[in-house]
């Protein structure tokens, strides 16, 4: 309750980066296995598991791999300016990048894909928010992005869709703003 009460959208972010333990702890809050057998913090539908979660910090962008909880670099630049048009991603020490791989949803039918999709990204974005309520973190989800410069910037493929961005910090100081 207590941090459905505290969970808000934020703007104002400190660029100072997370320590290395909570960047951890909020990756498998948002998509780590939590179950045998593979079940995951976030629900997909017909368990295709189709959402990817790249994370942009200024040394990389990075793939989360749930099964051994860890991050793969993807690419050696920082992308955080591409991950949206607010000037805010700049500052913030990472953006979260939603990514759906249409080729692992077969059992889904093509025109359901993109919002079976969408409706994961949106739960694992909430259990962002959830986990940056209980830690003191600020966040906001956005969908005002330029989804072709970050799946090129990413090096995806015509199956893989970027859905959303999300960016996650400390709040900046009120003697900041």
């Amino acid at each position: 309750m207590e941090a459905l009460e505290k969970r808000h959208s934020s703007r104002e972010f400190a660029p100072d980066a997370l320590p290395l333990p909570l960047l951890s702890n909020m990756l498998w809050a948002a998509y780590g296995v939590n179950r045998a057998g593979g079940g995951r913090t976030a629900p997909s539908a017909l368990n295709a598991q189709e959402i990817d979660v790249y994370v942009a910090l200024p040394e990389g962008a990075y793939l989360y791999d749930y099964e051994s909880h860890t991050l793969n670099l993807v690419v050696g630049s920082d992308l955080r300016r591409v991950t949206g048009y607010q000037d805010f991603v700049d500052e913030a020490p990472l953006d979260l990048v939603y990514v759906a791989d249409h080729a692992r949803m077969a059992m889904v039918p093509v025109a359901s894909r993109e919002s079976y999709a969408s409706a994961a990204a949106g739960a694992i974005a909430q259990n962002v928010y959830l986990f940056s309520a209980s830690t003191g973190l600020s966040t906001v989800i956005r969908a005002w992005i330029d989804r072709t410069a970050i799946a090129d910037a990413l090096g995806l493929s015509h199956d893989q869709q970027v859905l959303l961005s999300q960016t996650v910090g400390y709040t900046k100081n009120d003697s900041e703003v």
